[in-house]
């Protein structure tokens, strides 16, 4: 998942959400991370759910593992 040559690496799981699409809510989950984290190195998805309104999906939710560097 994260990638370093010596320290520590520190994981915390959120959920991203998008009207689009699964892969557009994990970017969602990064982007959103990267504004309060830095040095993310890597991310997981750990699963993928729906919302389901009138027979239709109107909401993708990826559950993400992000890595990010510690100091």
């Amino acid at each position: 998942m994260g990638y370093i040559d010596s320290g520590a690496i520190k994981v915390i799981e959120i959920i991203g959400v998008s009207p689009k699409s699964w892969e557009d809510a994990a970017k969602n989950a990064v982007a959103k991370a990267a504004d309060s984290l830095e040095g993310i190195t890597g991310i997981e998805t750990v699963s993928f759910t729906a919302r389901v309104k009138d027979g239709k999906v109107v909401s993708y939710n990826t559950t993400c593992k992000i890595a990010f560097t510690i100091k």
